[in-house]
């Protein structure tokens, strides 16, 4: 991995070599992920994407760190520690919860202009203006650990070793109260950045009506693409995946270049 010092190399983690002038891909996890969740897709996009994972306070060499349970200012620290980064086009990428912090960082971008942000792609999460009450994170442990369980998307290993359950819960219980506390603001300008959804057809945490309606979000180009599988398709279709993150990535860079008169 290389980073430069400071918040950079708080935040993100950059686990392969890059081609010069690369567009960044910040990835964000899902509730209770952290950075290395995303090694796989680093590696299967380098050297032609930056890839830059996320690595939020509370959890692996950041565990020290209380874990953020307020969605605005998490999205707020990454947005400070992205525009303080070396400049270029980037593109947002974020798993259920990521989604909604990669939706608030590109609001963040584009009313400071403090970045350039080429699109946003939006995994395993419903539009952020369609409510949902949701309360696991007010759940006894053994109640959190049977929505990690039912979403299949932990090894069950780690869910199975107490220990290790010692030390995750907190993040986890963190980010759900995080993100289930969250409310977009009504009435703003929807983005100007163009946006792609990607869901798992069988997702029984996100329908695909509600996984569309980010489309009314953005006045630029959408795009969508459904999976076989439920809230972690991800893991199941990695080539599929990865393809179609490639290629919009490459729809976002070619909408953004100048056109010759």
């Amino acid at each position: 991995m290389s980073a430069v010092s400071g918040q950079f190399d708080t935040w993100f983690r950059r686990y392969e070599p890059v081609s010069p002038g690369a567009v960044k891909l910040l990835a964000l996890p899902h509730a209770g992920g952290s950075a290395p969740y995303f090694l796989p897709l680093a590696r299967a996009l380098a050297p032609g994407l930056d890839v830059l994972c996320v690595q939020y306070p509370g959890r692996l060499d950041r565990h020290r760190e209380p874990a953020l349970t307020d969605l605005r200012e998490l999205a707020e620290r990454v947005y400070r520690a992205l525009v303080a980064a070396p400049a270029g086009p980037v593109v947002l990428f974020g798993h259920s919860m990521g989604a909604v912090l990669a939706y608030e960082i590109a609001r963040r971008l584009e009313s400071s202009g403090g970045g350039e942000l080429l699109g946003v792609i939006a995994s395993g999460r419903r539009a952020p203006h369609r409510f949902r009450e949701e309360t696991v994170h007010l759940r006894d442990d053994d109640g959190i650990v049977a929505e990690i369980r039912e979403l299949s998307g932990t090894d069950p290993g780690v869910l199975d070793d107490e220990e290790l359950l010692r030390m995750v819960l907190p993040a986890l219980r963190a980010d759900y109260r995080a993100v289930e506390t969250y409310r977009e603001t009504p009435g703003v300008s929807p983005l100007s950045a163009p946006v792609t959804v990607l869901t798992g057809e069988s997702d029984s945490r996100v329908s695909l009506d509600d996984a569309r309606a980010w489309e009314e979000l953005t006045s630029g180009t959408f795009r969508f693409r459904s999976f076989p599988g439920g809230h972690f398709y991800l893991n199941g279709r990695p080539g599929e995946v990865t393809a179609a993150i490639r290629e919009s990535v490459e729809a976002f860079r070619s909408a953004a270049a100048p056109t010759s008169s």
